[in-house]
């Protein structure tokens, strides 16, 4: 079995695998692209929306009704526009103000002056914390990747950093279907032991 080297000129530019997983979601409504969205996101939105002053519960609900409207909306995506992270805090931002928004109005419904200074919220994009556990996170991968057999690597580079089909892959490859079906599954099993906390 000779393992094909993979061609540096197509992984010169690396892509945003949350862009790829939005627009795998928007079209083939991909819901193990949603799982990753979700878990990667999530904590994320929550811990943002808490810096901006929101309470822990209501962080926690807002961050699932961001998601919900990346599930709904993936189709609006536009990479050209901005990058994966920015569309989906913008979202949580929107979700922040219209939740404040609802809130103010019942206050003064109920005879209390709100005020909500909207230009103290925090900004859009994700804070010095979460780009630095980001960047943890995507070493942590790259050290695991590295850690798994070359057949594995080249699958998991080309189905989940190319972008390519699983029928591709065998095709280019030169190997079974079920073979590279076998060895991404392998691989991503042996990925989940490895970055296990």
């Amino acid at each position: 079995m000779n393992v094909v080297p993979i061609d540096p000129e197509r992984n010169a530019q690396p892509r945003d695998a949350w862009a790829d997983a939005l627009h795998a979601l928007a079209e083939h409504g991909d819901r193990d692209a949603f799982a990753r969205l979700f878990a990667h996101f999530a904590p994320r939105i929550k811990s943002f929306l808490m810096r901006g002053g929101s309470p822990e519960v209501q962080a926690e609900e807002l961050a699932q009704e961001v998601l919900v409207v990346v599930w709904r909306k993936a189709a609006m995506f536009d990479a050209s526009k901005a990058g994966a992270s920015t569309w989906i805090f913008t979202i949580a931002r929107n979700l922040r103000v219209d939740s404040l928004r609802r809130r103010a109005g019942r206050d003064e419904q109920d005879g209390q002056d709100a005020e909500v200074d909207f230009d103290l919220m925090g900004a859009d994009e994700p804070g010095v914390e979460d780009r630095l556990h980001a960047s943890r996170e995507s070493e942590r991968l790259r050290g695991a990747l590295a850690q798994l057999p070359p057949e594995q690597q080249q699958v998991l580079r080309l189905a989940y950093f190319d972008d390519e089909s699983h029928s591709r892959i065998s095709t280019e490859l030169g190997i079974p279907l079920g073979t590279v079906k076998s060895r991404v599954r392998l691989a991503v099993a042996q990925l989940r032991r490895l970055l296990e906390p």
